[in-house]
């Protein structure tokens, strides 16, 4: 549910009055509630916080978010409209690449062609999963540079979201939901869903297709533990994979099992994910923004009241940017992400 709330807003003064405070309330629109199931919530998200709505249905459906440090702006990407946008606080909404996941000459028949997960590498490139084109691929120089998009000669499903380990290995899922007949398609070339590394090679590795709908992925801040999503209502989970020396992953573990929230129709199903430097997991699912203690306890949840996509971590990196359906928002916290 969008509401109107009150957040404050501290304004502080020139040097010369530094020991001065202005605090001013000003009345911003809201995106759902904040529900708190752990007094330690309340050491990630400061009682009295809110949900703030950047930008109230302007979107088909708002995806993979990524903070351009470099230009104080957050990047993210529209699927249906085959763009990416740009957000900044000095700029407000404009947009930045179209198209942005879809290259072919014929009309694409599907209802997602466009990017879907955003990221940066070492050299400050856009890397990107492109569902229409099929590919994981970076824009350099203003063109696109396919880095993956066959295993074993195979075309991949559709690249949906990824991230990318200190050493420079791309890990990404690959769920078919952007071919036009989704897992029916008759152009998928492969039978499973896959979880793959790419290394800097350009060797692709599938790591595991235990996965129905594999979907969101993030590292945890020592990059031992690989936690990815899966977006399948009857097995809504979050898995936690233990990342081997050599990059491939061990046996992994359910983290968190949200298939009772999504059977009973709460909005969305596990997709994005980010991990703050605390170690605690947001992630997106059932009812809007799931956050879980690295135990995977549930803290709280950003209960946004629509299907929420994903998410990141920007300014100083103590602000949280979600994806909304067809809504932009963020909310602050007290600990800090990547």
């Amino acid at each position: 549910m969008i509401r109107r709330g009150l957040v404050w807003l501290v304004c502080m003064l020139g040097a010369s009055v530094a020991s001065l405070e202005t605090v001013m309330a000003a009345e911003v629109p809201v995106l759902g509630k904040i529900e708190r199931l752990d007094p330690a919530f309340d050491r990630l998200v400061e009682p009295g916080a809110v949900v703030e709505l950047l930008a109230e249905k302007k979107f088909e459906w708002s995806e993979g978010p990524i903070w351009d440090a470099s230009n104080r702006r957050l990047l993210f990407s529209d699927i249906p409209r085959n763009m990416i946008w740009e957000w900044s606080e000095a700029g407000g909404l404009k947009k930045f690449l179209q198209p942005s996941g879809y290259t072919g000459t014929e009309p694409f028949t599907g209802r997602e062609p466009g990017s879907n997960g955003l990221t940066f590498n070492k050299a400050g490139e856009l890397v990107m999963c492109q569902h229409g084109d099929r590919r994981v691929a970076k824009l350099s120089g203003g063109k696109f540079v396919t880095l993956a998009d066959r295993y074993q000669g195979k075309r991949l499903n559709s690249p949906n979201d990824l991230a990318i380990k200190s050493n420079g290995d791309v890990y990404f899922t690959d769920p078919p939901y952007g071919l036009p007949k989704v897992a029916e398609d008759p152009a998928k070339e492969l039978d499973f869903q896959g979880v793959y590394r790419l290394n800097a090679r350009g060797e692709l590795t599938l790591l595991t297709r235990e996965l129905s709908r594999p979907n969101g992925l993030a590292f945890s801040p020592d990059e031992q533990t690989l936690y990815v999503a899966n977006s399948d209502p009857n097995k809504a989970i979050v898995m936690a994979y233990p990342v081997k020396s050599d990059g491939t992953l061990g046996s992994g573990r359910v983290f968190f099992d949200a298939t009772p929230a999504a059977q009973a129709k709460k909005p969305g199903l596990p997709d994005g994910m980010k991990v703050s430097r605390d170690g605690t997991v947001w992630a997106t699912g059932p009812g809007g923004v799931l956050v879980y203690s690295a135990a995977g306890k549930h803290l709280g949840t950003l209960a946004t009241g629509v299907p929420t996509a994903n998410l990141a971590f920007g300014d100083d990196g103590s602000t949280l940017y979600i994806t909304a359906d067809k809504n932009l928002a963020r909310v602050r916290t007290q600990v800090k992400g990547w």
